[in-house]
């Protein structure tokens, strides 16, 4: 995977590892990244990443209700 290292100056009262886990829910939320490259970026296991998407609202998996029927064999 191929990378590029860019500096932030962070508000005060966001630390790193906070603004490493915003970014990486919101890059995988649009589909940037992969579940397990989030993960990695935010410091957690793929586990534990995607308990903290459900505590921000975001779906692990974003079926649409065509893809989920078809994926259920309805």
């Amino acid at each position: 995977m191929n990378t590029v290292e860019f500096k932030v100056n962070l508000p005060l009262g966001l630390s790193e590892d906070e603004a490493k886990l915003l970014l990486a829910i919101k890059l995988y939320e649009v589909g940037k990244i992969s579940l397990s490259k989030a993960a990695k970026l935010a410091g957690f296991s793929k586990r534990t990443f995607m308990e903290i998407l459900g505590r921000y609202g975001v779906p692990v998996f974003a079926y649409s209700p065509e893809e989920l029927r078809e994926e259920l064999g309805l």
